[in-house]
């Protein structure tokens, strides 16, 4: 996976139409972070598109093998938690 820009939140406040620019036009995401630490990132809204679209797909397909499997029923909390560790 491709190393995205890191920007403190303080040099974001910059230059914000920078960051949201790269984002919209040139599809960059850009990391934010807080004391060195990563706190949230700056997409273009067709990412976050796609991430919500890939993700109710997901959830779908492990509620479908859930239910194929005629078990005891599965907590929600447990799909989606099995969901966002097939993510990582």
């Amino acid at each position: 996976m491709t190393e995205l820009p890191h920007e403190s939140i303080r040099d974001v406040r910059a230059h914000l139409a920078e960051v949201i620019e790269r984002a919209d036009r040139e599809d960059q995401a850009t990391v934010i972070t807080r004391r060195g630490r990563p706190v949230a990132a700056v997409v273009s809204i067709e990412i976050l598109r796609k991430y919500q679209e890939w993700e109710e797909r997901e959830l779908n397909r492990i509620i479908d093998e859930r239910m194929a499997e005629r078990g005891p029923g599965i907590p929600l909390e447990d799909v989606i938690s099995e969901t966002l560790a097939r993510a990582e």
